[in-house]
Order: C-alpha cells, then sequence, then structure tokens
C-alpha cells in the first residue's frame, strides 16, 4: 500500500503561512497524508499548526503519528562542539 505523503518544513514564517500550505497540499489531487517537520524553536509553530488546521479549517483531519528526536548540528562560527537540536515530525491524515 504505497500512501501520498507531503511533507511541510516549519520554519520562522507566521502560523498561518503553514496552515495555508496544509490546505492547499490537501485539497489538490489525492493526497490523503501531511508531515509537518520542525527542529528547535520552531517545534512550538508546528503543534499550533497542527492544532489550528484541524480545529478551525479540515475537521476530519487526525493525527495519527508524533516522532521526537534529536539531531546533531554543526558547530557555529567560533564554537568548538556541535550542538544537539531537537527534532519533531506530526503526520496528519484526512480520514473523509
Amino acid at each position: 500500500m504505497t500512501e501520498n505523503t507531503d511533507v511541510i518544513f516549519v520554519g520562522n514564517k507566521p502560523p498561518m503561512a503553514y496552515v495555508l500550505a496544509i490546505i492547499t497540499s490537501l485539497s489538490q489531487g489525492d493526497l490523503k497524508e501531511i508531515t509537518l517537520k520542525a527542529r528547535g524553536q520552531a517545534i512550538t509553530t508546528a503543534v499550533d499548526v497542527a492544532e489550528i488546521t484541524k480545529n478551525r479549517f479540515i475537521k476530519d483531519l487526525k493525527v495519527t503519528k508524533i516522532a521526537i528526536g534529536t539531531a546533531e548540528m554543526p558547530p557555529r562560527e567560533g564554537e568548538n562542539r556541535s550542538r544537539m537540536v531537537s527534532t519533531m515530525e506530526i503526520t496528519m491524515t484526512k480520514t473523509a
């Protein structure tokens, strides 16, 4: 069973920009599943986007999977150690 999956990377834009991207992706074609990926400070925005989308715009959208993890980022200029950054993936599926 091959499922169509679209991935949206959440960053510094306002949450409504990502909500619009989800609505646009799900309304075109036969796409049933969408994944939000975020790191660090953007995790809070990704959670807000998922909640706004499923509560206000697409009532039959369900969160089917949440994956958390840690990614090692290379050191910034002037630093000598790499740093660990939290990551999160929220997968949502349209039920109807």
